[in-house]
C-alpha cells in the first residue's frame, strides 16, 4: 500500500488516538424490573441501592427508590411507564433527586424536575439542589417581625401573617382556599416577595386558571409555578412540594423573601398513601402509613426567617388542606394544624351566603402574626375581632324576630357594615392604605348610616379619592406600614367626607 494513501494515513492516526485513550475500569450495577404498574416498579438485582436514590431505566425514565428489602426494592416512577415492562434494565445513578434553581426559573411553569411546561426555552439554572434538604437549625433562625400582607382585610386585620410563618388554609371543597392563596400572590406584585406556587395533584384546567389569574392581575415575572397535575406520574406529584420548597429556599438563602403556596397537601397525602399501599407498607389510621406526619413536618419545617448572620431572608409557607363536611378532626387536617403556626378556616355556610372570603374568624387563629401586624392596622384592629364576634352572636337572635333595644340595634347595624367591609371580590386584593382607611371609617362609625348596598360603591369611591387627594399619605402608609396621628386625622376627614356624600344621596 502506498505511503501516500489517505486511508492508510487516517488509519495510522486513528490507531494512535485510540492507543492514547485512557479507559479506566467502570463499575455499573444493573437490575431488572420484576413488576410494573400504577407508577410503581419492583426491581431486583440492585442490592447496593440507597433509600431515595435516583434510578435510571433503559428508556431514560427516572425513578426514586422508596422501599428496600433484602432482595428487592420498590421504586416510584417520575414519568409515564409506557416504555417499561418486566425485564427492563435499571441502573443505579448514585445520585439523589435534584431540581434546578436560580433566577432563570422566574416567570416559568416547570415540572418537579425543572422541565419547562410553558413551551418556552430550556432553563439555564445557577445550580441543581437536592429536593430534600434539612430545615434551618433553631440557632440560625430569627424572630418573625415583618408582616406578610395578603391584601385581604379579614386576614390582615384579624389573622395577620408574618414573613417566615407557616399558616394553614383549610376548608371544604370549593370554599375559596386557592383564591386566598392566589390573592396573596397577586398582592406581592409591587413588593420584594418572590412567589412559588406548587400545584399538587390538581386538574390541568384548575392550574391554568390560577396561572392566568396571576398573569392578568399580578406580576408573573416574580413567580415560579411548579406543576404536578393529576395526570402526571404519582412519583412526580409526590416530589412536587419538595421541589418547590427547594426553589423557594434558593431565594431565602440569598437574603430575599419568598412565599410558598402548597396546593394542596391533602392530595399529597393521598398520593403518598397510594404509593405506600402499593409498596406494601403497613397501613395505619385511615389507611395512611405511620410516617405521614413526618412527610409534611419535614417539609413545613423548612419555612423560616433566617437571622441576619445568615442573610436575613425568609420563607413563608401557606399550605392548603381540604376537609370533608367541615370535619377538622380528620387525620391530615389535625396533623397539619399541629405542624403550622395557625390556621385560616373557611366556612361553607359563609361562602354560599355570599361572604367571600368565607373566613370563620372565630375559629381561625395566627399564633405569630399579632407580633408582626402592620402598625397602621394594629392601631385600628385591636378590638375588631371582639366586635365582630359580638355582632355574630347578637345577629342570631334577630333571625327569630326577637325584639332588640336601641343599643343592640346599633351594635348589629355597625357589625353588618364591618361584615360588608370584610367581603372582597376575587383577585382584587387591597393596598394597605385603603385597608387602613376602610377600617378607620368603620371604627369611627362613619358607615353606620350608609346603606349596606352602597358599601361596595363606597369602597371604590374611597380608593379613587385616596389616590387623587392624599397620594403621598397613601404611599407612605404602604411603604412604612405606619400611621401617624396627623395622617390619621387627614384620613379620618377623607373617610367622613366620602361617607357624607352617600348619606346625602340617601336623604335626597
Amino acid at each position: 500500500m502506498s505511503t501516500d494513501d489517505p486511508t492508510a494515513a487516517w488509519l495510522a492516526q486513528a490507531r494512535e488516538t485510540v492507543a492514547a485513550q485512557e479507559l479506566p475500569p467502570r463499575l455499573e450495577r444493573i437490575g431488572r424490573v420484576e413488576q410494573i404498574g400504577d407508577g410503581v416498579a419492583i426491581i431486583s438485582g440492585l442490592k447496593e441501592t440507597r433509600l431515595d436514590e435516583l434510578l435510571r431505566f433503559e428508556d431514560g425514565t427516572f425513578g426514586l427508590a422508596m422501599s428496600i428489602s433484602e432482595d428487592k426494592l420498590g421504586c416510584i416512577l417520575l414519568a409515564a411507564d409506557d416504555e417499561i415492562s418486566a425485564g427492563t434494565r435499571v441502573y443505579n445513578t448514585g445520585q439523589i433527586a435534584r431540581v434546578p434553581v436560580g433566577d432563570g426559573l422566574l416567570g416559568r411553569v416547570v415540572s418537579p424536575l425543572g422541565t419547562p411546561l410553558d413551551g418556552g426555552p430550556e432553563i439555564t439554572p445557577e445550580r441543581f439542589d437536592p429536593i430534600e434538604r434539612p430545615a434551618p437549625q433553631i440557632v440560625d433562625r430569627d424572630l418573625i417581625t415583618e408582616p406578610m400582607l395578603t391584601g385581604l382585610t379579614v386576614i390582615d386585620a384579624m389573622i395577620p401573617l408574618g414573613r417566615g410563618q407557616r399558616q394553614l388554609i383549610v376548608g371544604d371543597r370549593k370554599t375559596g382556599k386557592t383564591a386566598i392563596a392566589i390573592d396573596t400572590i397577586i398582592n406581592q406584585k409591587d413588593s420584594d416577595v418572590i412567589c412559588i406556587y406548587a400545584a399538587i395533584g390538581q386538574k390541568a384546567s384548575t392550574v391554568a386558571r390560577a396561572i392566568e389569574a396571576v398573569k392578568t392581575h399580578g406580576n408573573p415575572d416574580r413567580c415560579v409555578f411548579v406543576v404536578g397535575t393529576a395526570d402526571a406520574a404519582p412519583g412526580a406529584q409526590w416530589i412536587t412540594p419538595y421541589a418547590a420548597c427547594t426553589i423557594a429556599e434558593y431565594f431565602r438563602d440569598r437574603g430575599q423573601h419568598a412565599l410558598l403556596i402548597l396546593d394542596d397537601l391533602t392530595k399529597h397525602a393521598i398520593i403518598y398513601r397510594q404509593l405506600s399501599l402499593l409498596l406494601r407498607k403497613p397501613p395505619g389510621r385511615e389507611a395512611y402509613p405511620g410516617d405521614v406526619f413526618y412527610l409534611h413536618a419535614r417539609l413545613l419545617e423548612r419555612a423560616a426567617k433566617l437571622s441576619e448572620e445568615h442573610g436575613g431572608g425568609s420563607l413563608t409557607a401557606l399550605p392548603i388542606a381540604e376537609t370533608q363536611a367541615g370535619n377538622m378532626t380528620a387525620y391530615i387536617p389535625t396533623n397539619l394544624i399541629s405542624i403550622t403556626d395557625g390556621q385560616i378556616i373557611l366556612d361553607q355556610k359563609l361562602f354560599y351566603g355570599g361572604q367571600k372570603p368565607a373566613v370563620n374568624v372565630g375559629m381561625s387563629v395566627s399564633r405569630v402574626g399579632g407580633a408582626t401586624q402592620a402598625k397602621a392596622i394594629k392601631s385600628l384592629a385591636h378590638s375588631l375581632k371582639l366586635d365582630y364576634a359580638q355582632y355574630l352572636e347578637l345577629e342570631i337572635f334577630t333571625r327569630f324576630g326577637a325584639m332588640v333595644d336601641e343599643r343592640t340595634a346599633k351594635t348589629i347595624a355597625h357589625g353588618r357594615r364591618l361584615k360588608a367591609i370584610l367581603a372582597q371580590p376575587e383577585y382584587k386584593p387591597l393596598r394597605l392604605s385603603l385597608q387602613v382607611a376602610l377600617l378607620l371609617a368603620v371604627s369611627e362609625g362613619h358607615l353606620d348610616g350608609v346603606a349596606l348596598t352602597d358599601i361596595a360603591a363606597y369602597r371604590q369611591s374611597l380608593a379613587q379619592r385616596l389616590q387623587a387627594e392624599l397620594p403621598q399619605l397613601a404611599a407612605q402608609i404602604d411603604k412604612t406600614n405606619e400611621l401617624s396621628e396627623d395622617d390619621r386625622k387627614a384620613l379620618d376627614k377623607l373617610t367622613k367626607d366620602c361617607a357624607s356624600l352617600f348619606l346625602k344621596k340617601q336623604d335626597g
